[in-house]
């Protein structure tokens, strides 16, 4: 028996290899080890590994990892990230958060769900088609960064973009977030909403309460902008898309005395929105308001990521097929959540994402029930004995 093939062997069971992931401290940016675990599993598998560290001044140097099996087209890309959230309060773990301890039925640690056991069944995946003895007309690859979690800078973007350079081309792409609610199975995610935050700082004079008339009081002119961004209802959702929602999370004027008019006010709002909008445009809208009410104001935009559909096609009935089978569930497909990776990898190629049930990812006892690790594997298997049997 070859070494590949012992290691097949080995790596078929994604268990093992998901606790010895889940060992590794990986606490955003921080890599704790975990590509060199991954790199050598991959490698015993045939998998080409390249690193693709990346910095930037005032981020965290982010190491990333990108492994392929197989040079002829087309080629089929797993993602994910190794960081992980901090673990929170400690003392509320009923395990130790990096033990990777099995009990009742279930693996326990950080990065179990959110998305280290993923990460594993990706790997058992390839291995049990290695076992099957089916040839691939194509190429496996992972794309694996450690800055998800983070800022995502020195991560997936930078990562496409160089491997692009290089001359990589995807195909199809399956994103291995935690996508499902309470059981696998439910659902996969076919787009993601966009996400706009903004700080609004309205200035004006200080001055007396007992003297308006030599001040100007910001916070009126601040609570009508909130006033009309609480009270406009952006759209009313689309086919794909529920409706966008603008949440104010913070007012502050930072007085302290009752008797002084301040000479600023400041609030902070984010907005999730579907794909009726762009940063752009609701940068503008916002814009248009604030200037209605008048007066002076600084207003800061930051967008993590626009909204993007992948319309369903081929790489989502695939999945779909491939949980309906394992599970006996026909999943929605759903655009709910917050961002991820899916909105830089939407530009190289069609992209869907399905993993691992959602209800205990960044929680204290953060687990993934041993057979939905299990099931989760055998639909990665279905996908890939699908795409391949279709090229």
């Amino acid at each position: 028996m070859s070494a590949n093939n012992m290691a097949a062997n080995a790596l078929a069971e994604p268990l093992a290899l998901a606790q010895e992931l889940i060992r590794c401290q990986s606490v955003t940016p921080a890599d704790g080890g975990t590509l060199d675990v991954l790199q050598r599993a991959l490698e015993s598998l045939g998998f080409l590994c390249t690193r693709l560290p990346f910095a930037e001044p005032g981020t965290p140097d982010i190491d990333n990892l990108y492994a392929r099996l197989g040079t002829a087209a087309p080629n089929f890309c797993f993602a994910g990230h190794s960081d992980v959230v901090p673990v929170g309060d400690r003392a509320r773990w009923t395990v130790d958060p990096f033990g990777a301890s099995v009990a009742g039925g279930a693996l326990y640690g950080r990065g179990a769900a959110d998305m280290k056991g993923a990460i594993a069944a990706f790997i058992a995946a390839v291995a049990r088609v290695k076992n099957g003895g089916q040839k691939l007309k194509g190429s496996i690859s992972l794309l694996i960064t450690g800055d998800e979690e983070g800022p995502s800078i020195n991560g997936t973007k930078k990562m496409l973009r160089a491997l692009t350079e290089r001359g990589e081309k995807f195909d199809a792409c399956l994103v291995g977030e935690p996508t499902n609610p309470t059981k696998l199975g439910e659902m996969i995610k076919i787009g993601r909403r966009g996400s706009l935050s903004g700080w609004l700082k309205v200035t004006g004079v200080q001055g007396h309460t007992a003297y308006p008339h030599l001040a100007d009081n910001p916070v009126p002119r601040l609570l009508r902008m909130l006033r009309v961004m609480s009270e406009t209802t952006l759209d009313d959702g689309t086919v794909h898309f529920q409706p966008s929602n603008l949440q104010i999370t913070s007012v502050d004027v930072g007085n302290l005395a009752t008797n002084v008019i301040p000479g600023e006010a400041r609030a902070a709002f984010n907005i999730r929105f579907n794909d009726r909008h762009t940063g752009k445009s609701l940068e503008a809208w916002l814009r248009h308001e604030f200037d209605a009410v008048g007066g002076a104001y600084e207003l800061t935009i930051q967008v993590s990521g626009e909204a993007f559909l992948t319309p369903p096609g081929p790489l989502s009935s695939l999945i779909a097929r491939a949980a309906e089978s394992v599970t006996g569930l026909k999943p929605e497909l759903s655009t709910t959540g917050g961002t991820s990776d899916a909105r830089f990898i939407k530009d190289y190629c069609p992209v869907a994402e399905f993993g691992l049930v959602s209800q205990t990812m960044h929680k204290v006892d953060e687990r993934v029930n041993l057979a939905d690790l299990d099931g989760l594997t055998c639909i990665y298997q279905s996908v890939l004995e699908g795409f391949f049997a279709g090229s």
